[in-house]
C-alpha cells in the first residue's frame, strides 16, 4: 500500500508559562510533611508622638468657639490665628 506524503512545516508551540495560581503537577512523596507555614504572630507597630506634634493635633481639630474662648483668655496663638481669619475674611469680601 502506498500513501502520499506531503511535506508541510510545523512550527513548535512556544513553552507555556504556568500561572501562579495553578497547582503544579508534580506528585509529592507520602512520606514528606506539608510544608504549611504556622500562623505568625501579629506584629503591632507603636508610634509615640512628641508633645508638639500632640498640641498641633489638637490646635488643628480645634473648634471655633473653643478658639475664641483661648483667645479671651490671653492666648496669642488663638489670637494671631482669629487676627489671620479675619484679615482673610476682609479680602474675600
Amino acid at each position: 500500500m502506498v500513501s502520499t506524503v506531503t511535506s508541510a512545516t510545523q512550527t513548535q508551540p512556544a513553552a507555556q508559562s504556568t500561572p501562579v495560581n495553578q497547582k503544579s503537577t508534580q506528585s509529592k512523596p507520602v512520606n514528606q510533611k506539608s510544608t504549611q507555614s504556622k500562623p505568625q504572630p501579629t506584629t503591632t507597630d507603636t508610634v509615640k508622638l512628641s508633645n508638639a506634634a500632640l498640641i498641633f493635633a489638637q490646635e488643628a481639630t480645634e473648634t471655633p468657639t473653643q478658639t475664641l474662648k483661648e483667645a479671651m483668655s490671653g492666648d496669642t496663638q488663638a489670637q494671631r490665628l482669629l487676627a489671620k481669619e479675619a484679615a482673610a475674611k476682609a479680602t474675600a469680601t
